[in-house]
């Protein structure tokens, strides 16, 4: 059910491929570079938004309104 996969490079998941296309980090990166990078996806199943890992949950909940 579980199993390790990558989220970066040539090997990278599909799904992680999809989050990450155009939507690059605040200096312009793709990569995820560390654990606990968010995604904000819509009903739509497009990508709304990336948050770094330094980002709370309380900072995510601020920006929610903007992108409903």
């Amino acid at each position: 059910m579980f199993s390790k996969i990558e989220v970066n490079g040539s090997g990278a998941c599909d799904l992680y491929t999809f989050l990450k296309s155009g939507h690059p980090t605040p200096d312009g990166a793709e990569d995820i570079a560390w654990n606990f990078t968010k995604f904000l996806v819509g009903p739509d199943g497009q990508v709304l938004a990336r948050f770094e890992p330094t980002v709370t949950p309380e900072e995510i909940g601020e920006q929610l309104a903007s992108h409903l």
